[in-house]
């Protein structure tokens, strides 16, 4: 019995060294290829397309102004920002509202969207907007993004080609000053973004991220249009896989783009990561299983407790925790270029212990909490619980 332990507890930590490698390896691929590709991404031809920015608020997110700004300086043609609320008492309003006055050549419009056409809000907006969108080619970003001047032009620089289909970014996390954020941001870098790039390599992007998805119209209507992800939580990731499906490409941009983290506590964090967890495991199941096998920390400190300390599993603990470090400074550093990550690295073992617990919690349920509501998640899709508070 003890032996099978001993075995299973170092099998795990193999594994994990194998994916820490593989997480290294897909980092530095992505680099060369970016570094050859020598900014053919900026192409000034996508500069000819008219672009619409669709942008769904609920309530008000940390720094939504400068991160709204920053959408309304960009080095591009004709573009147009779109964004949605469905309250008309909702906060985010005041934020738009003095994005209008401080940019009052840029076009600017906020559309209320009345219809409830799934559990999904956001994508619900979205369907409304979209239908008031005036340009073929559109953005879609969550309100908590924030980019850089040339961001426009290089990712809508790839839909030049027929092929592709959609165009996600990367993106890295600025923490507040809480641990919970500062956990969050470190995730982001070192685990999130890392399992992007060995999916890329694996298999090729068939999904896409919330931090940018750069499409034509006319291959969203292909899929049904936004109404069909209306039920679903994960709409990013079913946007990208559906348009895969069609046999066009998703690209991953060498544009990485920043998210400003709430002051989340450590329970709040928790909430987050257990809503993340949940979405993956509805949309990737097997994949998701696999993952457990993927947590270096508790698999090395499992097999020091069954092996009562032996040297072959001090060994293997030193390997992990190396491999660790170097794939952690590979994608969030190299990258990333997340300059938070440094200060941070100390607290990687404590995040890596509390997405071991979350990975296992995320199996022991299917409810989740999300922008003040309690949802059912099943195949992906949500049904809202009635009765419930969340935060």
């Amino acid at each position: 019995m003890m032996r099978g332990l001993q075995l299973l507890c170092a099998v795990g930590t193999l594994c994990s060294i194998a994916y820490y490698v593989l997480c290294w390896w897909s980092a530095a691929r992505f680099l060369r290829e970016r570094r050859l590709a020598g900014g053919k991404g900026s192409s000034d031809v996508a500069a000819r397309f008219p672009v619409s920015i669709l942008k769904p608020l609920k309530g008000v997110d940390p720094e939504m102004v400068a991160n709204f700004r920053s959408h309304c300086t960009q080095e591009y043609g004709e573009y147009e920002i779109l964004f949605g609320v469905s309250d008309p008492e909702d906060p985010a309003i005041e934020a738009v509202e003095q994005l209008k006055q401080e940019f009052p050549q840029r076009k600017i419009r906020l559309i209320f969207c009345s219809d409830d056409l799934g559990a999904n809000r956001k994508v619900s907006n979205l369907a409304q907007m979209a239908r008031q969108a005036r340009h073929a080619h559109l953005v879609v970003s969550d309100s908590d993004i924030r980019v850089g001047n040339d961001y426009l032009r290089r990712v809508v620089a790839p839909l030049a080609n027929p092929e592709v289909g959609l165009v996600t970014c990367l993106y890295r996390g600025t923490a507040n000053s809480t641990l919970g954020s500062k956990l969050e941001a470190l995730g982001i870098s070192t685990d999130f973004c890392a399992g992007v790039l060995v999916a890329r390599f694996m298999e090729g992007v068939k999904f896409g991220l919330g931090s940018t998805l750069a499409f034509r119209r006319r291959d969203l209507e292909s899929i049904g249009g936004f109404e069909v992800l209306a039920d679903y939580l994960a709409d990013d990731y079913q946007l990208g896989n559906r348009l895969a499906a069609k046999g066009l490409q998703v690209e991953l941009s060498d544009v990485v783009v920043e998210t400003v983290l709430p002051r989340y506590s450590v329970a709040e964090f928790l909430g987050h990561q257990l809503r993340w967890a949940r979405t993956v495991r509805d949309s990737r199941f097997w994949g998701y299983v696999g993952l457990g096998f993927t947590f270096g920390l508790p698999w090395a400190l499992l097999a020091l407790l069954v092996s009562r300390g032996a040297w072959w599993a001090w060994s293997l603990m030193a390997i992990a925790m190396a491999l660790r470090a170097a794939m952690s400074v590979e994608v969030g550093v190299a990258v990333l270029q997340d300059r938070q990550l440094g200060p941070f690295l100390y607290l990687l073992p404590l995040r890596d212990l509390a997405a071991f617990l979350v990975w296992i919690t995320s199996f022991l349920g299917h409810t989740i909490c999300w922008r003040g509501e309690s949802f059912r998640l099943r195949r992906g899709k949500l049904t809202r619980v009635a009765g419930r508070d969340s935060n």
